[in-house]
């Protein structure tokens, strides 16, 4: 639930903010070879749901209800919301834990290493990389860690929380601003993710400078693990050895639960400015980019449309549009987006004039950005291919990869449709050294094969990436969709140890096996 509005069980966000079918169909006939009207919604009493296999102690706080097995099937990837739409619940989990606090945490993980179920971590649900959903034979449990959504303690004078995992975006920064504290983190799920789930993936915020990813903002973690409770001493800094902290972010729910965190925070900011440039050349809108995120300004917002992405966010019409905010808690912010704006005039950006104190483009943009979600499953509906996929590259390397991936993954779009489709690029964070490139494909389907053609289109897009060395994910983890590109990016040392590690840690293998890791036939690793 997000207020009062209701969660949806097949698809992204909340029940109300769905596109109806009229608006699905005035989608669909943007684009050739889609039927006239939207599959329907199941309605889920109407759906199978293949029956529980296990059952937990009462003393356990679970549930085997139809509506909470079917939410915690899958995340929200595009293939995720393909199957839930024709009504595939088939690997819906067993039980649905409902854990109060971190003692119930401790007691489910005791019974299910003892019993051979396996425990899945469940945040907000958002993921899509497949990693909140089990592709194996044994029995298992979705441990869904909303109810530990609590402010625990406030450090106004380290400007610090201690924050339970299981607090949604939302309910975070709600109970923040009363101190005039905001943890800084707003990714594109941020209504519908958690802290725990932030952490467990190394996610990335929607700020497209410094401060990018969550890792950033931590000062010590609390897992519960099999093995027993890890909890780091809260420090600014340290050198002693290997960070412990370090081990949990990004084990996706592999190694332990993550409980509780201490987070930097920030003062909440007093001044912001924002403007969109736009660029005849993507050429020189990548070089203006370069110039801004080595200046060391620092902005919040530094996020490049290529011409169709632009076109598709109603920013522009044939050009690339650089959108640029700055904010601050400490002074006003105008000279330093005049700096900014002059560096992209240098370059050959021309930079919009506001209109009555807003940015057009600017607004566009953001109102598609929060929009989109909702848009993809209403076009899911019409069998059409809407998905993306994201990396990281250095600036040495962005031209190339860029022109690459444009021509060979345009091209496995075609095989795969009959059809071009549409393949457009934002540049969402940016580095001193690099950038983070991250595409959106979209093509007609066939009703039916939507997941297999997506699939076909994406191993087309990992070969590539994979090929460049690129990161085959710079913020939506790994999952068990990133698998083999996230096997090759790896040292094999590092997954030696990875794997010694989930076996100290996990020796009965029940934590979320498949994701970063295989589990051997015999469930010992």
């Amino acid at each position: 639930m997000t207020g009062t509005a209701t969660r949806s069980w097949w698809g992204w966000g909340t029940t109300d903010r769905a596109l109806d079918d009229d608006e699905c169909a005035t989608l669909g006939a943007l684009l050739p070879g889609l039927p006239d009207r939207p599959r329907a919604v199941p309605d889920l009493a109407d759906v199978a749901l293949p029956p529980s296999r296990v059952s937990a102690p009462t003393s356990l706080p679970v549930s085997t209800s139809p509506a909470d097995r079917a939410a915690h099937t899958y995340g929200k990837a595009y293939r995720d919301v393909v199957r839930a739409l024709a009504g595939d619940l088939s690997g819906a989990p067993d039980l649905v834990a409902l854990p109060r606090g971190e003692a119930d945490v401790a007691d489910l993980l005791e019974w299910a290493g003892s019993a051979g179920v396996v425990v899945v971590p469940f945040g907000g649900g958002s993921s899509v990389v497949g990693g909140v959903e089990y592709r194996g034979d044994r029995p298992w449990l979705s441990m869904d860690l909303t109810a530990l959504d609590r402010v625990l303690e406030v450090d106004p004078v380290s400007r610090a929380a201690r924050i339970q995992g299981g607090a949604l975006g939302p309910v975070l920064e709600e109970q923040l601003r009363p101190h005039g504290l905001t943890l800084r983190h707003f990714p594109q799920s941020f209504e519908f993710s958690t802290l725990g789930g932030w952490l467990a993936t190394r996610a990335g915020g929607h700020y497209a400078t410094l401060h990018t990813h969550i890792d950033d903002l931590v000062e010590s973690l609390r897992v519960v693990t099999p093995a027993g409770v890890s909890e780091s001493w809260r420090l600014p800094g340290s050198g002693a050895g290997p960070s412990p902290d370090r081990l949990f972010l990004g084990s996706e729910g592999t190694l332990g639960v993550i409980t509780e965190a201490w987070m930097r925070l920030q003062d909440r900011p007093r001044w912001k400015a924002s403007a969109s440039v736009t660029f005849a050349d993507v050429s020189a809108a990548f070089e203006a980019v370069r110039a801004i995120a080595q200046a060391g300004l620092h902005p919040a917002n530094c996020r490049l449309l290529d011409p169709g992405e632009a076109a598709l966010a109603g920013a522009s019409a044939g050009e690339s549009v650089l959108v640029l905010g700055v904010e601050s808690a400490a002074h006003p912010v105008a000279s330093r987006l005049a700096e900014l704006t002059d560096l992209a005039r240098e370059h050959g950006g021309v930079v919009a004039e506001a209109g009555g104190g807003t940015d057009a483009a600017a607004d566009a943009w953001r109102s598609t950005f929060l929009r989109m979600p909702y848009v993809r499953d209403g076009m899911a509906r019409m069998s059409a291919i809407v998905e993306t996929f994201e990396t990281a590259c250095t600036w040495d390397r962005l031209a190339e990869l860029y022109a690459t991936v444009r021509d060979e993954v345009g091209a496995a779009v075609t095989a795969v449709t009959g059809a071009p489709g549409l393949l457009n690029c934002r540049l969402t964070h940016v580095y001193p050294d690099g950038a983070a490139p991250y595409f959106t494909v979209l093509a007609a389907g066939r009703p039916g094969s939507e997941v297999a053609m997506w699939d076909d289109v994406k191993a087309a897009a990992s070969e590539v990436l994979g090929r460049l060395q690129a990161t085959i994910t710079h913020h939506h983890a790994v999952g068990r969709d990133h698998r083999p590109g996230y096997d090759r990016q790896r040292p094999e040392p590092f997954a030696l140890a990875l794997r010694a590690t989930k076996g100290a840690l996990d020796p009965a293998g029940i934590l979320n096996p498949g994701v970063l890791l295989d589990a051997a036939p015999d469930h010992a690793l």
